[in-house]
């Protein structure tokens, strides 16, 4: 009896995929996939496994046309832990059953959708597997690659990493195995792109035009640039960026990415902002340089159909949304929240991306913002991605966040800048100023009113609404909000930063959505109580461009209850008051690296969920359905 995995509409039954060459063809693809962390082997047996359910009678009655339900997913999970016994049984049991549900939590008897009750389950027999599959030698165990723990405490964390890694293979492997036959035309559209050798050399010859810019600012901006390219040659591992607002970070961390990437044979390079404001300009300014078709915006404000088609790439729309599937791009912008929840997920659609981020230099702009109460987590998968999966990390800020203390034993981070501390100096352009009393929306906008062209950043959208009703009948007024559609907020900064082009009246109340990385320059800045970092921040967006001997930018206390925040927010503020008080330049690296030591001490917990813990289980037993919710 022939036995099939997949059908094709019209086509008859010898057209079909057979069973065991969608098995084989799965377990070659997760195979290759795998490599990149040594995990080949593995990944090619849970492949072969990943199916044998569609061996029962029952499955190829359903595929036939019959309307009856089968589990095919539960066999291949029972098979791997009858061959290969506990550990990498149980390892390839998780992505097997799951490849269909997602990877589910270990659970007991009742919990119906647990690894342990699925186990457990009365299924169809499946064993003339046996025979389709005898040359295959399914009993020789898989070796384990070497992971190597991370953490001393919970080293089974790096077990359970590694299992949505091997996921990641397995779902990719089968997908696209099952489009090749289904949809081959889509299947075409795949992996076409330009290689990163070619794409550094076009960023090269782009930056070749900036060579002669004359100024002392364009000096700097060349001396970091040249420091990155330099430093882009040494090994894999943690680094940090630190380069003030103004320094030309984005085409600097990029270069060193690409070279990075070149020099250690690594596949892509990935962008994580926190901000879809900074994700749009930055990826606007990628496309110009190396084209639409070499790089994927992944957010959920992007739009699709913004991007033009051309000659050479009629489909690039449809391109770039496969793309979004697996990552499979050489440049990829995306949010944090995008990255680090599809490194905590476990649903399929969002771990077949994951193997694709092994082996890839991962920019974190602006990583002083990664939230504190998740902080445990974050920092343990990028450790994991540095030590077990070939990844470079390189913190990207101008505040650097004092991390070195909560990296787990071994994990250390290497300056990239030889001197941080003169490249402060060298762009320092503005002075942070205090002001004591308590000030009523009333008296902050007569404040604001006093200049013809100034920013006001506040803590709430509600604040922000309240403010902006105060100023827009006396003069130029524009309101920013994370609540506006993103086509109508990046209008709204083109005129804002034309009218300041034009030296005409300007002023602005926006919510934090404008301090990081939206390149607009303003004398004068007001900037509600708040962290150092995000007061650095607000400062990046005054006297950018060094225009003026020195911008202004005040920090100031509500006394409207609307403006008042609490939690994290509030603690780095209560912070942020202490080294204002303390230091005379509260932006000068050592009040950065003062700020954030405080404010890591104030914290009592970097893992308020508890998710590295629900993935550390020393017998299998990890909760990954839990720990992604």
């Amino acid at each position: 009896m022939e036995y099939y995995a997949h059908t094709k509409e019209g086509e008859p039954e010898e057209k079909w995929q057979t069973l065991k060459e969608h098995l084989e063809e799965t377990a070659s693809m997760a195979k290759d996939f795998a490599s990149s962390f040594n995990a080949g082997e593995i990944a090619f047996y849970t492949g072969l496994l990943h199916d044998l359910g569609k061996y029962s009678q029952k499955f190829q009655k359903r595929i036939k046309g019959a309307s009856i339900k089968v589990d095919h997913s539960t066999a291949g999970g029972l098979e791997a832990i009858k061959l290969y016994g506990k550990g990498i049984g149980d390892l390839m049991a998780y992505c097997i059953v799951g490849h269909h549900t997602g990877l589910p939590d270990y659970g007991d008897i009742n919990q119906e959708k647990s690894l342990f009750a699925r186990l457990k389950n009365n299924i169809d027999s499946y064993s003339d597997y046996s025979k389709d599959l005898a040359n295959l030698k399914l009993d020789k165990k898989p070796s384990f690659p070497g992971v190597k723990p991370i953490s001393k405490e919970k080293p089974m964390f790096s077990v359970s990493f590694f299992t949505r890694m091997l996921f990641s293979c397995l779902k990719d492997a089968d997908y696209i195995d099952t489009e090749r036959f289904v949809d081959e035309s889509k299947f075409l559209q795949r992996s076409q792109y330009t290689k990163l050798p070619e794409l550094y050399q076009v960023l090269s010859d782009h930056l070749d035009g900036f060579k002669g810019s004359k100024g002392k600012v364009n000096e700097k901006r060349a001396e970091i640039l040249n420091t990155c390219l330099k430093k882009a040659e040494s090994e894999r591992g943690l680094y940090s960026l630190t380069v003030p607002t103004g320094g030309g970070k984005t085409f600097s961390s990029l270069a060193f990415a690409l070279n990075h990437a070149i020099t250690n044979k690594m596949d892509r390079v990935i962008y994580a902002i926190p901000f879809t404001s900074i994700i749009e300009q930055n990826a606007d300014v990628f496309r110009g340089v190396f084209g639409n078709d070499n790089v994927l915006e992944h957010h959920s404000n992007f739009l699709f159909e913004n991007i033009e088609p051309d000659e050479e790439n009629p489909d690039v729309a449809q391109k770039l949304k496969l793309a979004t599937e697996n990552w499979d791009m050489p440049i990829i912008t995306t949010t944090n929240v995008q990255f680090f929840e599809s490194l905590y997920s476990n649903k399929s659609s969002r771990i077949r991306k994951l193997h694709n981020i092994a082996n890839s230099v991962i920019i974190l702009d602006e990583a002083q913002m990664l939230p504190t109460d998740f902080l445990e987590p974050c920092l343990f998968a990028l450790c994991e991605l540095i030590a077990n999966y070939n990844c470079t990390v390189v913190l990207c800020t101008a505040t650097q966040p004092a991390f070195g203390s909560l990296l787990p034993e071994g994990i250390k981070i290497t300056e990239i800048m030889d001197n941080p501390t003169d490249l402060y100096d060298a762009f320092k352009r503005v002075e942070v100023e205090k002001i004591d009393k308590k000030l009523s929306d009333k008296e902050l906008s007569e404040e604001i009113l006093k200049n013809n062209q100034a920013l006001c950043i506040v803590n709430t959208r509600k604040h922000a609404r309240k403010l902006y009703s105060e100023i827009k009948d006396e003069g130029d007024a524009f309101h920013l909000s994370t609540l506006m559609c993103p086509v109508h907020r990046r209008d709204m900064i083109k005129e804002i930063k034309q009218r300041l082009k034009d030296k005409k009246d300007c002023r602005v109340v926006s919510t934090q959505l404008i301090e990081a990385g939206v390149d607009i320059d303003f004398p004068f800045v007001y900037r509600s109580s708040a962290g150092i970092d995000s007061i650095a921040q607000s400062a990046g967006r005054c006297n950018r461009e060094g225009r003026l001997i020195k911008g202004i930018v005040r920090v100031f206390f509500t006394s409207e209850k609307h403006g008042k925040i609490q939690g994290p927010l509030k603690r780095a503020a209560t912070v942020g008051d202490m080294i204002l008080e303390k230091y005379d330049d509260v932006l000068s690296p050592e009040a950065i690296e003062d700020y954030f030591k405080q404010l890591y001490k104030l914290e009592d917990d970097f893992d308020t969920k508890k998710i590295v813990e629900l993935l550390s289980d020393g017998h299998f037993k990890f909760n990954f359905a839990e720990a992604a919710r």
